[in-house]
Parts: structure tokens; C-alpha cells; sequence
């Protein structure tokens, strides 16, 4: 028999230490949670639901309701927290009220939320994420969603009827993008929009698009310095969606974030799907297990072994034009990264008078670095014009300099601005919470995102038909 317990219940030495380091009572609690948002986790399956709790808010209420059948997935996510509550510096003090049961999503549903009051943070399986998100929102909830929301064209017609659904009840329907708060994007994206450095963005061709924006992850990671365990449907592709629909969401956003910032787009007249090609990762047994602790292959699996090696479709490329500008995102999985390494990103704007590149390879250390690379850098006149339009931006990011190498320009970062993909969640979280309290988010970012589920599940379907 399935019933609701506490942290308390599920291990006695973690909620001991909860308590020794938060020191928080009883009348402590109701005292803190007037007027707070009501934070629920729902089946959290991915690490990303655990990263959003890094730090704490003072919005938020520190007693955190978890719904989620029984297993793993909810002893990892509890590991974590326990991390982070008994750190030495700045400790969360996060009190988790667990439910495990196979009726754990009714029991969310029809527990004692406050409407418009409530979040609920869904990170885990992508199929069943379409229902969860539909019936949250029918609930009367908030919903913080880990990408993809969708992944396939049937959710995505299904996500088009969430946000107007949402919008009609005024509960905020968000998804977490990190990137936007990664200072060489943001820098990017400011040199852009300086006519006299960058000039105006080219068109491209379907040959040599104008935008590309690359990334490389692995399936073997280590998280705030634990080894990462992913469940064994995070390689089934029907249930955690191929590479082409879920860290393309990313790249996607970036270039709509930098290239037409709060653009509200017209999917039949702005965008337009060129081609799209996906192919697998190979991965041995040996590798499976490292990273989901299973000693087998399960069945689910069986139709994408191949002489004894699970072949996932983690890697995909879709080229399409956005207003008329030719854009290529391609997105690759590996099973471990180099040592001294990680995940990998590049990404390149080139306009009429300079190109904006962003390299993490060996020769950055593999840390983002960005480069301007102007038409030609002999021009004094452009040259004066990026002292300029530097200056600007240096009174904002103080301590910032720039370093010219060969035919490039290096924008030289300080380490003290630098952030971890990791404490990025926090930053959107925060962004999440400043729209609940407004009581609605601009028109262009319910526009931003359903034009990149429209484009990513669009891509797939026509990766899938060959074409």
C-alpha cells in the first residue's frame, strides 16, 4: 500500500541533517509560507528538476510537495537535495513532503493546491510530459517545464491549446532556458545589435546559412561533482525524444533570442523548413551501464540493438530560414567528453561589416569565448567604431577588455562574471517568478516558444519521412 510520507519517513539520517542545518520549526514554516508560492515536483526524472533548487527564493515556500511513482528517479533527485542542504557554504534549507505511488499524478492534481499559487516544476519523461503539462494547466497550476515540452507534432498542436488555455485562466506556462543568462551570449547578442560594428545580418544561403549555432553533449556527466545516473528511458527515443527535438530547443531559442529580440513571429510566413537529418550514437553495453547503473539492455530497447550495441538518435541537424535568414542548428551526443573537457557549443552570426563566433574548443580552454571578426581588420574606421560601441558596453560589464589575435578579436571575460550551466537555472527561475508576480510574461516569449516546438517537431517528422 502506496501512502503519502515525509523526507523523515524515507531516510532518518537525511531529514536529520535537513533540520541541523535549517533550523527551521513547525511555526516557522506557516509563519514564512503567507502569500509564498507553493513549489510541486512532479515525477522528477532529470537532474535539471533538482538543479532549479540549487539555491533557494525568498518567493518561495521551503516546504517543496513531490509526486512521483516509486523509484529512482526520486531517490537521486533526494540526493541531491540533501547536497545542497548540508553544503558548507550558503545551504539550502529545502523540507521535501514526498508522495510515491502508482496514482501519484491524481494525487498532485487533486491536492490542496492554491490556485495561481502553485508551480509545478515537470522534468522527466517527454512523453508523458504533453499530459502532465495539459492536465497541471487544467488544474488551475503554473507550470515550469524542462525542455522539450513537446516532441512531436501531435504535442505540439496540443501545446497551442495549453498556452491559450493558460493565458485565459492567467497561470504562466514557461520553459527553462538556460543559455539566455551565459554572459558570451548576452555579449553576443549586444555586438549584434550595433549597427556600426556588426552592420545588418546576411541572408545566407541554404549552402552557407548566415546563423549556426552547434553544441556536443555526453551521456556520462558529472553533476555539482556527483556521477549523473539517468534512467534507462532517457535512450528511448519515444519517450525522451531524438537529439533533433531536445537540445536543438536551446539553440533555437538563442538564435530568436539574439538575432530578433521580442519578435512575435508568424509560423506560416516567418519560418520555413529547408531539410533535417538525424542519425545514432553507438553505445556498447558497458557504456548503458555506467550510466544508468543497469546490468542489461531493457526490452523497450530491443529494436535499436544492433549486434549486441544500443543505436540512439541522439544527433540531429535542421536547416530552415527565419524572416528570410538562412539558420542551420545541429545538435551531437557522445558517450564521454575528452578529459579536462565537456559539452560543447559554437555558434556563428555573420553580418555585412563583421562576424560574431563563439568557440569552446582546446585552444579556449574549453570555456565559451567570443570572437569578432570584422570584413576586414585593417579598417581603421570600423576600428573606431568598435572602440566606441565597446565602451558602451564595457559600463556594463566592467573589466571586460578586448585582445586582438591574427584576423579575430577576443572578448577577453573576467572569471569573477563567469557562471556554470548549473547556476543558470537559478537565473531563469528568477525570470519565472518576476512574470508570476507581473501577472503575465510578453507576448514574445509564449511567441518564442511555440515557434521552436513548431520548428524541432516539424524537423523530425521530416527527418523521419527521409525527405
Amino acid at each position: 500500500m502506496f501512502k503519502k510520507h515525509s523526507l523523515l519517513i524515507f531516510s532518518l539520517w537525511m531529514i536529520n541533517s535537513v533540520l541541523m542545518e535549517s533550523h527551521i520549526d513547525a511555526q516557522t514554516i506557516n509563519d514564512r509560507s503567507q502569500n509564498k508560492f507553493s513549489l510541486i515536483v512532479l515525477a522528477p526524472a532529470h537532474f535539471h528538476a533538482v538543479l532549479l533548487q540549487k539555491v533557494m527564493y525568498p518567493q518561495i515556500d521551503p516546504v517543496v510537495h513531490v509526486y512521483a511513482p516509486k523509484g529512482e528517479g526520486v531517490n537521486e533527485y533526494l540526493k541531491f537535495i540533501n547536497q545542497y542542504n548540508n553544503r558548507i557554504n550558503d545551504p539550502t534549507h529545502w523540507i521535501e513532503d514526498i508522495y510515491e505511488g502508482p496514482d501519484y499524478l491524481r494525487k498532485m492534481l487533486k491536492g490542496k493546491s492554491v490556485p495561481n499559487k502553485s508551480i509545478v516544476i515537470i522534468a522527466g519523461n517527454n512523453r508523458k510530459k504533453e499530459e502532465y503539462i495539459t492536465k497541471t494547466i487544467d488544474a488551475g497550476m503554473n507550470v515550469l517545464a524542462d525542455k522539450p515540452m513537446v516532441i512531436t507534432t501531435s504535442g505540439f498542436k496540443q501545446l497551442q491549446n495549453d498556452f491559450e488555455i493558460s493565458q485565459k485562466r492567467h497561470l504562466l506556462l514557461y520553459d527553462i532556458m538556460t543559455e539566455r543568462y551565459a554572459l558570451t551570449n548576452i555579449l553576443q547578442k549586444e555586438f549584434l545589435h550595433d549597427p556600426d560594428i556588426f552592420g545588418h545580418l546576411k541572408k545566407g544561403t541554404p549552402e552557407n546559412p548566415s546563423v549556426i549555432f552547434k553544441s556536443v553533449h555526453y551521456f556520462y556527466k558529472e553533476v555539482s561533482g556527483q556521477p549523473l545516473i539517468r534512467p534507462t528511458w532517457y535512450f528511448d527515443v519515444h519517450q525522451q525524444g531524438e537529439g533533433i527535438v531536445d537540445v536543438t530547443t536551446h539553440l533555437i531559442d538563442l538564435i530568436q533570442w539574439e538575432c530578433f529580440p521580442k519578435t512575435i513571429f508568424n509560423l506560416a510566413k516567418d519560418v520555413k523548413i529547408i531539410s533535417a537529418r538525424h542519425w545514432p550514437t553507438r553505445l556498447s553495453l558497458k557504456q548503458f551501464s555506467k550510466v544508468t547503473g543497469a546490468d542489461s539492455f531493457p526490452p523497450f530497447l530491443n529494436e535499436e540493438i544492433k549486434n549486441g550495441d544500443l543505436y540512439v538518435f541522439a544527433n540531429g541537424e535542421i536547416r530552415y530560414t527565419l524572416k528570410g535568414i538562412y539558420t542551420e542548428v545541429k545538435e551531437e551526443w557522445k558517450y564521454v567528453a575528452p578529459k579536462g573537457s565537456g559539452d560543447s557549443f559554437y555558434s556563428e552570426i555573420n553580418g555585412t561589416k563583421a562576424s560574431l563566433i563563439i568557440y569552446q574548443d582546446k585552444a579556449q580552454n574549453y570555456i565559451p569565448t567570443l570572437y569578432i571578426k570584422p570584413v576586414d581588420i585593417k579598417d581603421k574606421k570600423w576600428e573606431d567604431f568598435l572602440i566606441n560601441g565597446f565602451n558602451k558596453i564595457q559600463k556594463s560589464y566592467p573589466g571586460i577588455t578586448l585582445d586582438k589575435q591574427g584576423d579575430s578579436i577576443k572578448v577577453v571575460i573576467p572569471k569573477n562574471y563567469t557562471t556554470s550551466g548549473e547556476d543558470q537555472f537559478s537565473s531563469v527561475v528568477k525570470k519565472y517568478l518576476q512574470y508570476l508576480e507581473a501577472g503575465s510574461m510578453p507576448a514574445w516569449e509564449k511567441s518564442f516558444m511555440l515557434t521552436k516546438y513548431y520548428i524541432t517537431t516539424s524537423a523530425l517528422k521530416m527527418a523521419n519521412s527521409g525527405k
